[in-house]
């Protein structure tokens, strides 16, 4: 069995899930040369920006429920049906490891961070899904350190997947604009940049960027790539969807192979 690589994806907008566009396109792409070229995953484990806690809580259940933590769209992203089966294995694995320190949750569910690109990437939700929460007390040297515990997952055949945003300001986001502020690219460009050269330190200290405060008013979005670089050590950076837009969004993704 191969190692599997680690996935961090922006997710954007909702309304991702019923789009039919360049986004939805490669995402679609990205999901299937994964399996072409690795085989299915066992199961993945996803860690999205929107189950943001004070601690770190897995989920253990063979049927995780698919949520709709999101208010004010057409019934038809409301009519989305997304509903892998859980993974008891994964979630054992993850609450022996030694000073992880999870904590069963089954309270929550798979949230439109993990469903919303999914229904692209695996659309037949056959791979089952286990959701991690993002420990919203540990620093991002600590996240990352989180990582780094998760990744001989990778060589047991599951596939770690962190969905958030590099730039996510929803205060500051115009829905009818295509394009990103000058803040917003300036800091994609950092972080990518920074992602392509595994210069991991310089994603640990994002805040120290002249644009991190505008860009990441909060770091939820931005923590599950911390996760997701400690998770992998390749070198091998593809880059997909990078482009900002609505001013201070970011839909640039990377995966991460040996």
């Amino acid at each position: 069995m191969k190692t599997m690589p680690a996935l961090f994806v922006g997710h954007g907008s909702p309304m991702i899930a019923i789009d039919d566009n360049n986004f939805t396109h490669k995402m679609s792409e990205i999901g299937k040369q994964i399996i072409r070229d690795y085989g299915q995953p066992k199961a993945i484990l996803a860690i999205s920006a929107h189950w943001y806690k004070n601690c770190t809580l897995i989920q253990r259940t063979e049927s995780p429920e698919q949520i709709f933590d999101m208010y004010g769209f057409p019934k038809a992203l409301y009519d989305v049906k997304y509903k892998p089966e859980g993974c008891l294995e994964l979630s054992d694995a993850i609450l022996a490891m030694k000073d992880f320190g999870a904590e069963v949750d089954n309270t929550w569910g798979i949230d439109h961070g993990t469903w919303t690109p999914f229904v692209h990437m695996f659309p037949d939700a056959k791979i089952p899904v286990v959701q991690l929460s993002v420990n919203g007390v540990l620093t991002p040297e600590q996240c990352y350190e989180m990582g780094k515990k998760l990744a001989p997952l990778r060589k047991q055949g599951y596939l770690i997947v962190g969905s958030g945003n590099v730039v996510h300001n929803l205060r500051l986001v115009n829905w009818n604009s295509d394009h990103g502020s000058p803040e917003a690219i300036a800091f994609n460009n950092y972080i990518t940049e920074a992602v392509e050269r595994r210069e991991d330190e310089k994603v640990i200290k994002f805040s120290s960027h002249k644009d991190a405060r505008y860009s990441v008013p909060t770091s939820d979005h931005l923590l599950p790539l911390l996760y997701v670089l400690g998770a992998s050590d390749g070198k091998k950076v593809t880059i997909f969807n990078n482009h900002c837009e609505m001013d201070a969004m970011a839909m640039t993704s990377y995966l991460i192979e040996e």
